[in-house]
């Protein structure tokens, strides 16, 4: 593949539609999704065969990602326009964890340190 391929595909896949997605009408309101798309690539070549060898070395490579989620939807009702936020449970969760344990090891360095240890 190419790198012209590559970024052709790029091109294909990271487009307004990956964010604002297909508006949904019920009802007379109007719901359009939002997302944020985030994307990266790199790509490698290489060629370390000696001269004059039977068998010369090459070596290409390439790849790119993209990392979509959801931030929430435009509700337009009556001519007005809301945000409506996405909201991420797990992600509360894990950083409510994350903030429990860091406040467990702080009480316990506390702890240690007023028995003198």
């Amino acid at each position: 593949m190419q790198p012209e391929d590559i970024l052709n595909r790029v091109r294909d896949v990271a487009t307004v539609r990956q964010v604002f997605g297909e508006p949904i009408e019920r009802d007379g309101t109007l719901v359009v999704p939002v997302a944020r798309i985030r994307g990266g690539g790199g790509g490698g070549s290489g060629t370390d065969g000696a001269s004059g060898a039977p068998t010369t070395r090459q070596g290409w490579g390439g790849g790119f990602g993209i990392d979509a989620r959801p931030l929430g939807v435009y509700v337009i009702r009556e001519g007005m326009v809301s945000w409506q936020p996405a909201v991420d449970v797990t992600r509360i969760v894990v950083q409510a964890q994350l903030v429990a344990v860091a406040g467990l090891i702080v009480a316990r360095s506390f702890i240690r340190r007023r028995r003198g240890r």
